[in-house]
């Protein structure tokens, strides 16, 4: 396996600007806010993904970023959005994650409204282990840290399976208290055992397009795919299937045609590589059109060798797990079952879809007929929102898939 593939993906969540993109740059030295609305409005919009690799000073005995001859992990990062507006996202880049950061910042109350989702998020997911960074301690003193530190404490006994989950006191300003937060990474989480011997499945989070405007047509490079290998393994050369691919309308249905490509290269971060297995995310160069896959469009798709992905699916079977309650920054809702033609939106995989549920068998089971078809596999979670405030939907649960 080639090495320079690091090990496993670590999500960056919490509330808006609790620090989270200094956080990556402090462990990467890479700013992951380069979208121009990102640039412009200061908040992370997209998810942004980078690698940095832990080492231990054998002098200082103190873990560190800074190169050294003692490589401890290579990890890649998923930073992803805090605000409220961007939670599809961060959901949709929770499902490349293996363990996560959660960042609080210790001048606010907590939990913030976000924070509360994006541990539901992360339990949803399936994440079993995480860290909590209690951040900025350099605005506050002792007392309010000390304040702070209960209140985080408080919060993940009664909200979460993360009871024990530990904290870490840090700057990500100015780097106190690193060394820390890297040995408790090291310490806590260890590499994922993947099964590379299946049927390739690689989950799209991000496609762009790389070239400029006015560039050269001879120049002109195809589109390019984000994300992470969950089974098997592709490489250069490899032809690959892109499911569900082109939505296109007919007969007033939607409808979706699988796209093929040809691997021309794949990245981690900077590094090229021959092949890619589960692990750290990925960057995949094709000879797609790359207006395919500007601006995300294949957001939420699935690439794996032509042949061997599922057909997508219309309509959706699932075991629903409702909260008795939705807190909001204003109120508190009780969460009812689910009812027939009641709209939903639905988060799978990386997937993001409308629907409206077609049928429910008690508590135990709900069919959705789906606005636009999905990639989902047996035993998948998937996030249920319901409008529960006019023009915002809230997490109220998750399915398990029934194929």
């Amino acid at each position: 396996m080639d090495t320079k593939q690091p090990s496993f993906n670590l999500g960056i969540v919490g509330h808006v600007d609790h620090g989270k993109t200094t956080l990556t740059k402090l462990l990467s030295g890479k700013w992951t806010d380069t979208h121009s609305e990102e640039v412009k409005k200061g908040i992370t919009i997209k998810l942004g993904y980078t690698n940095f690799t832990i080492y231990k000073n054998q002098e200082t005995n103190k873990f560190q970023t800074k190169k050294t001859s003692n490589s401890l992990k290579q990890i890649s990062i998923v930073d992803a959005p805090g605000h409220e507006s961007f939670m599809a996202t961060m959901i949709s880049g929770s499902a490349i994650m293996d363990y996560a950061l959660l960042l609080v910042a210790a001048n606010e109350e907590c939990p913030q409204a976000q924070t509360l989702e994006h541990i539901k998020t992360l339990e949803i997911a399936g994440i079993k282990k995480i860290i909590v960074i209690q951040n900025k301690i350099d605005l506050v003193t002792r007392e309010e840290a000390l304040h702070n530190y209960n209140q985080i404490k408080k919060f993940l006994i009664e909200s979460s399976i993360y009871k024990d989950a530990p904290i870490i006191p840090l700057s990500a300003e100015y780097g106190a208290n690193l060394s820390a937060l890297l040995k408790t990474i090291v310490e806590e989480f260890e590499d994922p055992i993947h099964n590379n011997t299946h049927n390739a499945q690689m989950f799209i989070v991000r496609s762009f397009d790389i070239n400029k405007p006015g560039q050269d047509y001879s120049d002109l490079k195809g589109g390019i795919l984000g994300g992470a290998i969950r089974q098997g393994s592709l490489k250069q050369g490899d032809e690959i299937e892109i499911k569900p691919g082109i939505f296109k309308i007919v007969n007033q249905k939607m409808q979706a045609t699988p796209i093929k490509a040809k691997i021309t290269g794949i990245k981690s971060d900077k590094e090229n590589l021959d092949a890619a297995y589960p692990g750290g995310s990925i960057a995949i160069m094709t000879q797609l059109d790359p207006i395919i896959t500007q601006s995300d469009k294949l957001v939420g798709q699935v690439a794996g060798l032509p042949g061997t992905l599922p057909d997508p699916l219309y309509q959706l079977t699932f075991e629903p797990h409702l909260f008795e309650k939705v807190i909001t920054s204003t109120k508190t809702f009780d969460v009812k079952p689910l009812y027939q033609s009641e709209p939903l939106m639905l988060i799978i995989n990386s997937s993001t879809t409308i629907g409206s549920v077609s049928a429910t068998k008690g508590s135990t089971q709900a069919t959705v007929n789906l606005k636009k078809p999905i990639m989902a596999f047996g035993g998948d979670r998937v996030v249920i929102f319901r409008q529960v405030e006019p023009k915002k939907w809230r997490i109220i649960g998750y399915g398990v898939v029934r194929l």
